[in-house]
């Protein structure tokens, strides 16, 4: 899943089309917490300080955590090139 900070707050970008620097996260509520006590977010997104991920968690509840992540989506298909 991306995520883009804005004013200070992740905010998640499932359609992928917000505009800046994102990066990617596993749709994991543990995933998450991890990127947070590694101060992952604000190195990635090149913002200092912390950021508020509220709204990635509550995002990541009201969908369970069971969004399929890419790589597991497109397995087994065989590259045409």
């Amino acid at each position: 899943m991306r995520v883009v900070a804005v004013d200070g707050v992740l905010i998640p970008d499932p359609r992928r089309r917000r505009p800046g620097r994102g990066a990617w996260l596993h749709p994991d509520l543990e995933c998450l917490g991890r990127a947070e006590r590694r101060s992952a977010f604000s190195r990635a997104l090149r913002v200092p300080g912390p950021l508020d991920v509220s709204e990635v968690r509550s995002h990541l509840q009201s969908k369970g955590s069971r969004e399929t992540p890419v790589s597991v989506r497109h397995e087994g298909k065989v590259d045409p090139s």
